[in-house]
């Protein structure tokens, strides 16, 4: 049946046929039908970063950047969901078109640009929780705070999401807001991530509830980088890193039509990337830091393959959009048959 919706869909602009279906989505919950298309899940509970999760299968920041569907994702069977990115003040992001499907390589290219309607808006949102799973908030920087600034940004967010959010990521890797990425390396990111642990203790010390801290990196990284930010990561007790976001490089898409787009590629071509990531992560940082693994996940095989380099958990966003709800049985039961 979702191969027939995605036809439909696919023949409408990529942004309006997403917000067409998290709509249909957001419906379908509140009506309670879900359970008419919900796939089966398998239970595989794991504890990671001191969380219990269901399964290890979790949907990736960017789909539900303002909260505004996550109890109806959620109850697809996802293990996790992470909502976001979301930023201090509302934005619009980047100018349209910045969606762009390459269906050959069951990939996308978007330079969304971090637009959300604010971290209050999500809040508010999450005020409204239905989801019984774990949820995990991914929060950034507007594009006009200067990057010097950028922590302020980073700290005003962790305010406002702490109380609601079972894990907080940091997005210091998307290729979308200029410069952000330059916080992924040396004292910037060691300052940044000394801060926000700071905060991160007056917040347990407060409440008595401790609430992880992951940071998102990229997958453009050479394994000198890669062994800097883990050294890094571990430096500052950090509790978690998720590898990968998006790639700007275009290898595996040259001459399709849309590949010259600006932007983050995502899908199978970044599969290959994103797991050498893992793997070199996991060879410094060994077991004192769990990795959740995203990138090119379009079946059980390749979520397996990313647990074997090293990851805990694993994500998916642009494979979901391409196979829909049925990815989510064939991973989980990938995973728990892996695990037997």
């Amino acid at each position: 049946m979702y191969s027939l919706i995605r036809n439909a869909l696919f023949k409408l602009d990529p942004e309006t046929a997403h917000h067409i279906s998290l709509d249909w989505l957001g419906a379908a919950e509140r009506l309670k039908l879900l359970p008419l298309f919900k796939p089966k899940a398998a239970y595989n509970p794991v504890e990671v970063m001191g969380l219990r999760f269901a399964n290890p299968l979790g949907l990736a920041a960017g789909l539900d950047k303002n909260g505004d569907y996550f109890n109806a994702l959620g109850a697809l069977g996802f293990g996790f969901v992470e909502i976001g990115t979301v930023t201090p003040k509302p934005q619009p992001g980047n100018p349209k078109p910045r969606l762009f499907r390459l269906p050959e390589q069951e990939a996308i290219i978007n330079r969304m640009g971090f637009n959300n309607l604010g971290v209050d808006h999500l809040g508010e949102q999450v005020k409204g929780r239905r989801y019984s799973g774990i949820l995990g908030i991914n929060i950034g920087k507007n594009a006009t705070t200067p990057l010097e600034n950028a922590v302020d940004d980073y700290l005003f967010c962790l305010n406002r999401v702490y109380e609601h959010a079972e894990y907080i990521t940091f997005n210091i890797s998307s290729p979308n807001t200029p410069g952000l990425r330059d916080l992924q390396f040396g004292d910037s990111l060691a300052r940044m991530l000394e801060r926000l642990k700071v905060e991160q203790q007056k917040h347990y010390q407060a409440i008595g509830r401790y609430v992880p801290l992951v940071v998102k990196i990229a997958p453009d990284m050479d394994d000198v980088a890669i062994e800097q930010v883990a050294k890094v990561l571990l430096e500052q007790g950090m509790d978690g890193v998720i590898a990968t976001n998006t790639t700007i490089g275009r290898e595996g898409v040259e001459g399709l039509a849309h590949s010259e787009e600006t932007g983050g590629l995502s899908g199978l071509p970044v599969r290959d990337k994103s797991t050498h990531v893992i793997a070199s992560l996991h060879s410094h940082l060994k077991d004192r830091l769990p990795i959740i693994g995203v990138g090119g996940i379009s079946d059980g095989a390749s979520a397996v393959e990313k647990m074997a380099a090293g990851a805990r958990l694993v994500q998916v966003y642009t494979g979901f959009i391409y196979q829909g709800p049925r990815l989510i049985a064939d991973v989980t039961r990938a995973l728990a048959e892996k695990r037997d």
